[in-house]
């Protein structure tokens, strides 16, 4: 919040740290109010609506909801690109798979609704959304099949297979490019040489990063110089790593103490998902495993207004209260 004091860009950060206020605001807010049984309820109606005006938009008006010359046939429904509509349906299909249903027309709701957002998926095109889409699913199923309570050893499994899968994310989502015979690079569209130059660039600033949004501030030197590595007359609107785009915004300090703060929240989430006895209870665990994964190739942690960091805030409160509650009892 105190990144325009030191910002390359001051009023440009002191406009985008508006945003960060409001997003945490909002999430103080849901976080109090609903239970997390109310939390993925109203998240699945949510992308029901989204997932209807995409349908809508590509079907009616597909300039709007298809990609043009850019990215030939592929959706972007409501969304501005189709690795935010991919990346949202990811969100969608974790929302309706663990959604409580205590009616027959419930069960029909929640498995239309899973159903759709697979489909809405694979019309995006977003090769990461649909790998992280399965691979969390299996574990998701896995946790709620198998009660592993009070064995540390399979902790250390769980956070093996995070850290497996968010390596993972990248490596195959290159390589189902290139068995696709897509014909992309071999540095993930350009992401690989985007990470070296902003790694590069840190070592300027390195404990307190540049501020927020100000490394890819419009006219940012460092925005120029690190598309210029990629193609003449590219500048890229951000890192395609949430993690490294938060160390640019806030340094290695503020990416630490972001760190710390999940690791907290992760160990809470593992605690609720292995003693879980309704579906929406692996929902915490889920989402931060989503998170950590969807921020590999892609900048979706702090950038602009959106609604990981919301969910992230919320849940982090929601868990936080519930640990103070049982402790207190």
């Amino acid at each position: 919040m105190l990144s325009f004091i030191w910002s390359l860009s001051p009023v440009f950060t002191l406009k985008d740290l508006r945003e960060v206020l409001q997003m945490t605001m909002f999430a103080l807010y849901f976080a109090m109010r609903f239970s997390f049984k109310e939390q993925v309820k109203l998240i699945a109606w949510t992308f029901t609506i989204g997932i209807l005006l995409s349908l809508f938009f590509a079907l009616v008006i597909p300039s709007v909801g298809i990609h043009g010359a850019d990215h030939p046939g592929a959706w972007k429904g409501i969304y501005d690109y189709k690795n935010t509509f991919g990346s949202m349906m990811v969100l969608s299909s974790l929302a309706f798979f663990l959604l409580p249903a205590e009616k027959p027309i419930y069960h029909l709701y929640k498995w239309t609704g899973f159903g759709a957002s697979l489909v809405m998926m694979v019309l995006s095109t977003s090769k990461s959304s649909l790998i992280i889409s399965l691979f969390l699913i299996f574990m998701v199923w896995a946790y709620r099949n198998f009660q592993w309570q009070g064995k540390l050893s399979i902790v250390y499994v769980n956070i093996a297979v995070l850290v497996i899968g968010c390596i993972a994310t990248v490596g195959l989502t290159e390589w189902v490019s290139i068995v696709t015979g897509l014909g992309k690079d071999p540095t993930l569209t350009g992401r690989t040489i985007i990470w070296d130059v902003a790694l590069t660039k840190l070592q300027e600033s390195p404990l307190l990063g540049f501020g927020r949004g100000a490394f890819w501030a419009p006219g940012s030197k460092y925005a120029i110089a690190t598309g210029r590595a990629v193609a003449v007359g590219f500048i890229p609107p951000h890192a395609h790593n949430g993690f490294i785009d938060l160390a640019l915004d806030v340094g290695l300090i503020g990416l630490l103490l972001f760190l710390i703060n999940f690791a907290i929240t992760y160990f809470r989430a593992l605690n609720k998902a292995y003693a879980a006895k309704n579906p929406e209870d692996a929902w915490p665990l889920a989402f931060l495993m989503f998170l950590a994964m969807n921020n590999m190739t892609e900048s979706y942690l702090l950038r602009l207004s959106n609604i990981y960091w919301v969910l992230y805030i919320t849940i982090a409160l929601s868990l936080s209260q519930r640990s103070k509650a049982s402790n207190s009892n």
